[in-house]
Order: C-alpha cells, then structure tokens, then sequence
C-alpha cells in the first residue's frame, strides 16, 4: 500500500524525523548489522568496513537516543559492551531488508549508469 508523502515530510512531523534518523549516512547499515546478533564495537567496526570507531559511536549513541539501539555494559575486567536492536529497531529490519534487496538487484545499474555518464 502506497501513502503520499503529504504532509509527512513538514518540518515539525515526527515521520520525518524518523525519515532522517535512518536516512543518516551509516545508520541503516549499522542497523542492519545489528540485525544478526549483539556486536561489540570493535567488532561491528570490522564487520561493517569503512567506518571509523568515531564516527561508528556517534552513529550508535545517536540511534540509542532514539530507541533503536540498546548499550549493554557488562562489569568485567576488562570493561565489556555490546549493542543490539531495541524492540522499535528490530522493526526496522524487514524494511532495511526490502532496501538490501533492492540494492543488490539495482547496484549493478547504478555503478553502470555512472560508469557510462561520465564526461
């Protein structure tokens, strides 16, 4: 089922903050990462390449502001944490699973597109 954007999309409604959270550069990926099992940092990092571990924090205390992402601490010695999807972020995975698909059916085309487009 379709729904127009509309009014979805004005400054003061709280679809397109949501629309924003996961629009974020490296969001949905964290998300999706975390959609396999709890990740420590260190860990998430390797798993998800290209990301420094600050950008990886801030990208993980920003969606745990917002209730997607849990921080587990463990007391041990040494000091152990693991991240995982809230029951709100895991609502997010069959749609970021729908937009995975999408991209590894279309990525080919666009690199193509690119490819064929430049000056």
């Amino acid at each position: 089922m379709y729904h127009a954007p509309g009014p979805v999309f004005l400054a003061d409604c709280p679809a397109r903050l949501a629309i924003e959270i996961i629009a974020e550069k490296w969001a949905v990926i964290v998300l999706f990462a975390l959609s396999l099992q709890p990740q420590r940092p260190g860990d998430l990092a390797q798993l998800i390449g290209g990301i420094s571990h600050k950008v990886l924090t801030q990208t993980l205390r920003r969606l745990q502001a917002y209730g997607l992402v849990a921080r587990h601490a463990y007391a041990e010695a040494p000091p152990r944490v693991e991240y995982s999807l809230t029951p709100l972020g895991q609502t997010l995975v069959e749609p970021i699973k729908v937009l995975t698909d999408w991209a590894r059916d279309n990525g080919e085309a666009i690199v193509d597109f690119q490819e064929r487009d430049k000056p």
